[in-house]
């Protein structure tokens, strides 16, 4: 049964986190335990339970809502090309969808949707509640807590601003969380673009990277914890002042939230830009080589290969796995948002919808070298003592990262 795959795969997931350990005597089975219990017992709760499934599907309803309203506003400024009445009947069908002008500018209207409920003193007890149950059931020290639980709304680097007082005295087992909470899942600026790009590929979509992003809080913690565990078991305090205020008011956190949305859609069209250029320029200079099994070498094909046996441990055939590694190889190499455009260009025969639904949450972190950067350069801003030690962690954070969401993708497996 595929259910007994994905099975297999979660516990040989597992013993790979612990076979690289920086130290295997200092790993506690009780946490493992609790951090294993814990993401299973929340992934049984948020996908087989009707009432709370049929509360996540409702997400879909919100994300259209906020989809819908953005098109008014790019139909507005950019006429047709950002989703407005066509002044003429397209020749092929999809055609007249232009991802700069239609998806992408969601990013500007969730930043400051999302900069406006932390204004209003909204997601601030909604985070603090995620991280009392992390505290609480898990045993991990209340900082963590707090800016893993945070990671589940906002990005890598603006988490650890929650307990930026507290970065300089954290245990490197404790850094490590943070760094893992950070790669393990996305961030709410880009979570309904992602909703809306596999809106017609995977039904409800948008509660499944919900789930997702809230299960990566436990999971991040299960995998850190076995690759690098606290010989002491430190647990630093949860912060007992209110994070500093983000906007003096409303219209403040709105135009805020816009210009950080503005920064961030930039980034991403320049991104996107550049790294499909490169995929194609390493395609071209791999196509000089003679065709392998018939088929030209591709970027594509050498990393499907190489995550292959990966996507078949999360539980899908062998005969898609190549297909699915593939994906999975450009979400790590180059970053999830790519993986997921890929992801809903596939021909329908491609993957099947179980296989879909498992991808989408193994590919939903910012596991990636891109991310890296990003994250290396926030931490060590905000604690610049403990950044030789930041930058030593950094390639086992994008391990643990990818670890963590395969790790949500095997649970899920299991499940469906």
């Amino acid at each position: 049964m595929p259910q007994l795959q994905s099975a297999f795969g979660l516990l040989v997931l597992l013993g790979l986190a612990f076979a690289i350990s920086e130290d295997r005597g200092a790993v506690r089975p009780r946490t493992v335990a609790l951090a294993l219990a814990l993401t299973v017992g929340l992934a049984l709760l948020l996908l087989k339970v009707p009432g709370v499934t049929a509360a996540f599907s409702g997400i879909a309803a919100g994300v259209d809502a906020v989809a819908a309203a953005t098109r008014a506003g790019t139909g507005f400024v950019f006429g047709y090309l950002g989703g407005g009445p066509l002044p003429f009947d397209p020749k092929t069908p999809g055609a007249d969808f232009v991802l700069a002008f239609q998806a992408l500018p969601i990013v500007l209207v969730v930043s400051a949707l999302t900069t406006l409920l932390f204004h209003w003193g909204v997601l601030q007890p909604v985070v603090r509640g995620f991280s009392l149950m992390l505290e609480r059931t898990l045993g991990i020290g209340g900082a963590v807590g707090l800016s893993t639980a945070a990671n589940i709304f906002v990005g890598m680097v603006e988490a650890p601003l929650f307990i930026r007082p507290y970065l300089a005295g954290l245990t490197r087992g404790e850094l490590f969380m943070v760094m893992t909470g950070g790669m393990a899942g996305i961030a709410g600026t880009v979570f309904v673009l992602y909703a809306t790009l596999l809106r017609d590929v995977v039904p409800n979509v948008a509660g499944h990277l919900a789930v997702a992003s809230i299960l990566g809080a436990p999971a991040a913690i299960l995998v850190s914890h076995l690759m690098v565990p606290d010989p002491a078991g430190g647990t630093t305090a949860a912060p007992t002042t209110a994070p500093a205020k983000i906007a003096d008011s409303t219209m403040d956190a709105i135009v805020r939230g816009t210009t950080v949305g503005l920064e961030l859609l930039l980034n991403i069209c320049a991104m996107i830009i550049v790294l499909v250029a490169l995929v194609h320029l390493a395609n071209a200079i791999l196509g000089l080589l003679p065709d392998v099994m018939g088929a030209p070498v591709t970027l594509q094909r050498g990393l499907g290969l190489l995550m292959a046996p990966v996507c078949w441990l999360l539980g899908l055939p062998w005969d898609q796995a190549v297909t699915a590694g593939g994906l999975m190889g450009i979400k790590t190499v180059l970053n999830e948002l790519i993986a997921y455009v890929e992801l809903s260009k596939l021909p329908a025969d491609a993957l099947d919808p179980r296989a879909r639904l498992i991808l989408t949450y193994a590919m939903c972190g910012f596991a990636n070298f891109g991310s890296l950067g990003i994250m290396i350069g926030g931490l060590a801003a905000m604690a610049p003592e403990r950044r030789d030690e930041i930058v030593s962690l950094g390639l086992k954070s994008i391990v643990s990262g990818t670890l963590s969401t395969c790790v949500i993708g095997a649970t899920v497996g299991t499940m469906v």
